[in-house]
């Protein structure tokens, strides 16, 4: 007899059931201001203006999203309910205050956002309980000082970003207690003095992000603290000079970027005790003169553009070493005339016709930015003298600082030590400073006046400074400044005026500067550029009128600056691109006008810095029309196109721009039509980009997560309402993608 084969039976029972009615009911639970996405245990709640964490909130929910609230304060245990949270999100929330034990509970929290917020410090048990945590978002926020044992509790901590703060003082044992950190990011602060043992207690520091503060010297016994440090970024600093007794000594040391900063000597020995050095960045610096390293044996990469280097003899020996070594190199000469803009190398090989310049010669002479120059028979610092001090304040010998910060002082003090280098004199109450303000600070780098009610700056306030590098006037009530008032600063390089009451940028002034690199005007009330404002102001480098409230740029108000780079124009009055205005600046690289009411962009509103541009800001800026010949004249190196948050419902073919790396087109309301094919091919890895970043694609209902790769979406929150196939338009049918953002390496 036959035997029949057995038929196995599966029951499928839906996944509630075999979880039970636990599970059940807590899928079922969902504030009403969210959206729960209960498969995937994720909870969004953005932008709904609330003042408190909702309550019935899925106790399984492992990503929660409450970016973009009025939450202010984070009470204590606010989370308690959620302890499966991995990801918790709370940027742009307003929050002010963290109270201790606010986090309790979240022992499996991965991810915590608290950027762009108000926190002005963080009391020392506010992220206690947070063991497992790996990354801690604190950029963007006011924070003014840091608390030994702040990060104690988190010694699984891989990564803490602490960028875009107020921070001027790093005390001993900072971050104590990050066992695991490979990555501190400090950069955009205030910092000026880094604490001996300030970075104590990092064992697995990798990266330390410092550029962008106020470091009037390089911090070497704080930086050999974390001694397994990889790579290091300090460029965008003010000091001068950088030697061996500065006691820089990272024996991993790999990348050391000291970019864009005040160096003029660079002594041969200042890397000596960092032998793994591979990449060294001195980049638009003020170095004319640079003699063959000593000590960094595998150093394979120097940059030197952007540096006034002096192609003379005395070149020779760097080039030999070059050569020698096997270092990469880059950088042009700056000086003699003949050979300015031709690599150093091209220099050497003119040989003996070469004029000797006569000058800085080596070790800690002259030359040296750092060696005493005060007035003769007076006391250098290595004198064993005693340094004068006016009361009320604190003189650093060590790192030459002295500051009166918050004192409530009526008038500017005097009898400060002869090699002060830097000197802070923040939130007092001085209504005006007078003529020689400063006696006897012939050395003083950078001057801090920032909140101090200055109502004038008088004549020959500033004589004397022949060594001003940085001026910070923000926050005041300044509505004017005269030449004379500058008089006596004639190295000044960075003028920060932001804050003030001017209405018109004050030109006459600014042209006995004729070092001035970056110029400060942020949130003012200047309503126009008129022809001729910034004539004469040849260094120029970085302009910033962001927040005026300019309608009119008129042509020639800007020019001609032929070393221009960056010009900041957002959020200003501007109805049109100011095309003519743009003409005499052939190296703009950043043009940033977000925030202006363009409405359209007019053919070739870019051609005449469509050589150069490198980064095109023109987001929120109630863009509805942009013409097809709009970027006309831009070049392959353009990098960054952002058009987000505008009216576009169609977008023009972008030709050329074979190099472009970030096109962001969030928030805008597209029509997926055949309008928007030509960008769909350029995105495709079959189009005629191949090999290029791709524009990946997201469903209008849910925007997926970002696959890894090499290169991945970087969506918007917006999404497309309009359908992604078209009956009767062959050509479009089966697109099926949301054109949003696209960013490689993300």
């Amino acid at each position: 007899m036959e035997r029949r084969p057995r038929i196995p039976v599966f029951l499928l029972l839906p996944l509630p059931l075999l979880l039970g009615p636990a599970w059940h009911a807590a899928a079922q639970r969902c504030p009403q201001t969210c959206v729960c996405d209960n498969s995937r245990r994720h909870v969004s709640c953005r932008h709904q203006n609330l003042s408190e964490v909702p309550s019935a909130i899925p106790e399984l929910t492992q990503r929660l999203d409450l970016r973009g609230n009025a939450l202010k304060v984070i009470p204590p245990a606010a989370f308690q309910d959620l302890p499966y949270l991995t990801h918790l999100d709370l940027r742009l929330c307003q929050v002010e205050r963290v109270a201790e034990g606010a986090f309790r509970g979240l022992g499996r929290l991965l991810l915590l956002n608290l950027a762009s917020n108000r926190l002005s410090a963080l009391p020392q048990e506010a992220l206690a309980g947070l063991g497992s945590l790996r990354r801690l978002e604190l950029e963007r926020n006011v924070l003014e000082e840091l608390r030994p044992g702040t990060f104690g509790a988190l010694g699984a901590l891989a990564t803490l970003n602490l960028a875009h703060n107020a921070l001027v003082y790093l005390p001993a044992m900072a971050f104590q207690g990050l066992l695991r950190t490979r990555w501190l990011q400090l950069s955009h602060n205030a910092l000026s003095v880094l604490a001996p043992d300030a970075l104590a207690g990092l064992p697995a520091l990798r990266r330390l992000s410092l550029h962008h503060n106020e470091l009037q010297a390089l911090p070497g016994p704080a930086l050999s603290q974390a001694r397994g440090l990889a790579r290091l970024e300090l460029g965008h600093n003010p000091f001068t000079y950088a030697g061996e007794e500065d006691g820089l000594a990272l024996p991993g040391l790999r990348v050391l970027a000291l970019d864009h900063g005040a160096l003029q000597a660079l002594e041969p020995r200042a890397f000596a005790r960092c032998p793994r050095l591979h990449t060294l960045d001195l980049r638009g610096n003020q170095l004319d003169t640079l003699l063959p390293l000593q000590g960094p044996g595998q150093l394979r990469r120097l940059w030197l553009q952007g540096n006034p280097l002096w192609c003379g003899c005395q070149a020779r020996p760097l080039l030999e070493w070059l050569a020698r070594a096997r270092v990469r190199s880059d950088g042009a000469c700056g000086q003699p005339r003949r050979l300015r803009g031709e690599g150093p190398g091209h220099a050497a090989a003119l040989g003996p016709a070469l004029p000797w310049r006569r000058g800085r010669g080596g070790g800690r002479g002259a030359g040296d930015p750092r060696a005493p120059r005060g007035p003769a028979g007076a006391p250098g610092p290595g004198d064993g003298a005693a340094q004068p001090c006016p009361r009320a304040c604190a003189c650093v010998a060590e790192s030459r600082h002295s500051g009166c910060g918050r004192r409530g002082l009526r008038a500017v003090p005097r009898g400060f030590p002869n090699d002060t280098r830097l000197l802070d004199l923040r939130h007092n109450h001085f209504p005006s400073v007078p003529r020689a303000a400063f006696p006897g600070l012939g050395q003083l780098v950078s001057l801090h006046l920032q909140h101090c009610g200055i109502v004038e700056l008088g004549a020959g306030a500033l004589a004397g400074l022949g060594s001003l590098l940085y001026l910070y006037l923000s926050d005041n009530q300044l509505s004017g400044l005269s030449a004379a008032a500058l008089h006596g600063a004639p190295r000044l390089g960075y003028l920060y005026l932001e804050r003030n009451r001017f209405v018109q940028v004050p030109g006459p002034a600014l042209r006995v500067l004729p070092g001035l690199f970056s110029l400060h005007l942020q949130d003012n009330a200047v309503d126009r550029l008129a022809p001729g404002d910034l004539a004469g102001v040849q260094a120029l480098r970085w302009l910033y009128l962001s927040g005026n409230r300019i309608a009119q740029v008129s042509p020639g108000a800007l020019g001609p600056a032929r070393e221009l780079e960056k010009l900041h124009l957002d959020r200003n009055q501007l109805r049109e691109v100011p095309t003519g205005a743009l003409a005499g600046l052939p190296g703009l690289r950043e043009l940033r006008l977000s925030g202006n009411p363009l409405r359209a962009l007019r053919d070739g509103a870019f051609q005449p810095v469509g050589r150069s541009l490198q980064h095109l800001f023109l987001n929120s800026s109630g863009l509805e029309q942009i013409s097809p010949g709009a970027f006309l004249g831009l070049r392959p190196q353009l990098r960054s196109l952002h058009l987000q948050k505008n009216q576009l419902q169609a977008l023009p073919a972008l030709p050329g721009l074979s190099q472009l790396e970030l096109l962001d087109l969030s928030g805008n309301p597209f029509r997926c039509d055949c309008q928007l094919l030509p960008l769909h091919r350029r995105a495709s890895p079959r189009g005629p980009l191949a090999g290029d970043p791709q524009l990946l694609s997201a469903q209008p209902h849910d925007l997926p997560r970002l696959p890894p790769g090499p290169s991945r979406a970087a969506l918007g929150a917006g999404v497309l309402p309009a359908p992604t196939t078209l009956p009767g338009e062959p050509a479009c049918m089966g697109l099926g993608w949301t054109p949003l953002s696209y960013e490689p390496g993300a």
